[in-house]
């Protein structure tokens, strides 16, 4: 179970993270303001998965989730090494979290109602063929219910099996 956190704003800039080694290039820096000024540096690698696989670019809203356990240096701005990336769409919802057996998520926000069509997939595009139960899943939707925790019937459903991250 990931804690995820997140934060949302715009792009104000993409740079290569340079790491001395042979994988320049492959690291990126994205840097998010949100509406009070507040900044925060993502570490972008290989392994982030971008929801859609959309290409991010200056001035675009995007929301950037990390794991709010994991150890950070204390920096300003804040670095995060991002693991899941959103870039707004106005015609999708999308919530990052662990959603336990009821398949509620941690929050108690949201509830799925999995339909026989829902896709389940890997973040690498291949069929999910397990129970959602207990994980970490990236939960594209539309409408939802007003109820406590509001109920929906997702897009798609995306597994992070983090442990392959």
């Amino acid at each position: 179970m990931t804690n995820f956190k997140s934060f949302h704003g715009t792009v104000t800039g993409i740079s290569d993270m340079y790491t001395g080694q042979d994988r320049e290039g492959c690291n990126k820096f994205i840097t998010v303001e949100d509406n009070s000024g507040a900044i925060v540096n993502f570490v972008v690698t290989p392994t982030t998965y971008f929801v859609d696989h959309v290409m991010v670019t200056v001035g675009d809203r995007v929301t950037g989730y990390y794991d709010g356990n994991a150890p950070t240096i204390l920096i300003y701005p804040p670095q995060y090494p991002a693991l899941v990336m959103v870039k707004d769409n106005p015609n999708q919802n999308v919530k990052v979290d662990y959603f336990d057996s009821q398949l509620v998520s941690s929050d108690g926000q949201l509830q799925l109602n999995i339909s026989p069509y829902t896709p389940l997939l890997l973040t690498n595009g291949q069929l999910f063929s397990s129970n959602l139960a207990n994980r970490d899943l990236i939960v594209i939707y539309g409408p939802s219910t007003k109820s406590i925790p509001a109920q929906t019937t997702p897009y798609r459903i995306i597994v992070l099996c983090l442990s392959s991250f």
